[in-house]
């Protein structure tokens, strides 16, 4: 045995595996009202500015990977746990840590912009903690790009990624610190894994480390420090024939016709989820405006806004929001717990018919319910502050 893992399992008494904690890294934000914007922001107004065509920064290349990486919530025979995973291919197919979702007897998995499946394994590893569950309701979903055989380097620039409907900010960013590091967390055995500076904690457990450079994922992200100073992660190339092989021939796959629908989650949800879910949707949509996204952006306003806002006037309307920072915000239930009203400040940083870049500030008022059973955000009104 090496120098390198004598020290390393030296480490094991602190190590942990991060089961639980539901975590995601999304600002708040928001959406507005075709008539009350044009009279009080300039956010909503249309702009006829042509859009500017940039390469992608580190935002986006997060934002883009996001819609990949899912939740993943299990019920136990004695409790829950939590932990993340990502699209893998077109089947529906998630690679996640198989200390997930050991001994699951339900699965559900949360995508990025709300909705919810019922998900089952189709393989897991005894002793190699990596796992794959399909998601009937996420076939022809555009998967995560993998690296399937390229090996990382120390210094190469990582991005770790967490559970997106989280409380926390579980994006992390850091170098590949080590190689080839070896430990035991019984019943796995960790062989010749990456060594990350990115901070990891729970939630992160089976979410993408992604090649910040190329957003390719090329490791699973599986354990960590109990001081979060240290994070490791499964190299996909170990362990993509395996992954393959259950993709291919599941070892147990019962799918019933109701887990080939989305989740329905009743309008009369109420309580803290009810309200994290709303500003957690309202978070998604500034993102998405902010990397310039407005497919996504328009497809979480409710039916009877964009009956009344064409797509394309929505674009124009946002081609000059350069950046939007959210602050003060809030959620808070209706009389009848059926939908939530989120209040925040917006900074926004927009660009003026001179290419000028001006700052405006905002007090915005959304109402967010469930449609056809799907979270949108129904209607909303902004007020610029002078």
């Amino acid at each position: 045995m090496s120098k390198n893992i004598a020290v390393l399992l030296s480490l094991t008494g602190t190590l942990i595996v991060l089961i639980g904690g539901a975590t995601g890294f999304y600002f708040l934000h928001d959406s507005y009202n075709n008539t009350t914007v044009e009279a009080t922001s300039s956010l909503g107004e249309k702009n006829e500015l042509s859009e500017k065509t940039e390469e992608p920064n580190l935002k986006s290349v997060i934002h883009e990977t996001q819609k990949s990486v899912v939740q993943i919530e299990v019920s136990l025979k004695d409790g829950t746990s939590s932990g993340s995973g990502f699209l893998y291919n077109t089947d529906g197919d998630v690679i996640t840590n198989a200390h997930v979702v050991e001994g699951a007897e339900k699965i559900i998995v949360k995508t990025s912009d709300a909705k919810q499946f019922e998900a089952q394994i189709i393989g897991m590893g005894d002793t190699t903690d990596v796992a794959v569950i399909r998601v009937p309701g996420l076939k022809e979903n555009a998967p995560l790009p993998v690296a399937e055989e390229r090996v990382a380097e120390v210094g190469d620039n990582i991005i770790a990624l967490g559970s997106p409907l989280g409380l926390q900010n579980t994006v992390t960013t850091g170098i590949i610190s080590g190689l080839d590091r070896e430990f035991i967390l019984e019943p796995y055995r960790y062989e010749h894994i990456y060594q990350i500076s990115a901070p990891i904690t729970k939630g992160n457990s089976g979410g993408p480390l992604i090649d910040a450079t190329t957003g390719e994922a090329i490791a699973i992200n599986s354990a960590g420090t109990d001081s979060g100073a240290i994070g490791f992660s499964i190299p996909l190339p170990n362990v993509i024939d395996q992954i393959k092989s259950w993709s291919n021939k599941p070892v147990e796959l019962t799918v019933d016709d109701e887990s080939k629908e989305e989740v329905k989650t009743p309008q009369g949800l109420t309580g803290e989820d009810f309200k994290n879910n709303a500003t957690y949707l309202i978070g998604y949509f500034y993102e998405s405006l902010s990397t310039q996204d407005y497919v996504t952006a328009y497809s979480l306003l409710g039916s009877r806004w964009q009956s009344e806002m064409a797509y394309e006037d929505f674009r124009k309307g946002y081609l000059h929001t350069l950046h939007v920072e959210v602050s003060n915000m809030t959620g808070s239930l209706n009389q009848t717990n059926d939908e939530v009203k989120v209040t925040a400040t917006i900074k926004a940083n927009e660009r003026t018919e001179d290419k000028k870049t001006t700052t405006s500030l905002y007090n915005v008022t959304y109402q967010v319910g469930y449609e056809n059973d799907q979270l949108k955000i129904l209607k909303g009104k902004a007020e610029k502050l002078k």
